[in-house]
């Protein structure tokens, strides 16, 4: 039980940070972030490092502007 999911959501609700987290049927996961670029950067520097059990091989990122605002951030299934 890896619990990275739980690692991201974690670590963005400590940063102020709105979005999703999702296991894809590849094996990889997806995450969707919003919040202020700082906070946003640290984040990913988060996302790099992974948790204790976790093994974090790459992260690509890509920046946007939103499309609509999330409320909250949430694991999907």
């Amino acid at each position: 039980m890896v619990m990275y999911r739980d690692f991201v959501r974690r670590g963005a609700n400590q940063l102020g940070i709105t979005g999703t987290v999702q296991n894809l049927a590849d094996g990889t996961v997806k995450v969707v972030a919003q919040g202020e670029e700082e906070p946003l950067k640290k984040f990913i520097t988060r996302l790099k490092r992974g948790s204790l059990l976790s093994k974090v091989e790459a992260v690509e990122e890509s920046w946007a502007e939103p499309r609509k605002t999330l409320n909250g951030f949430i694991i999907l299934q």
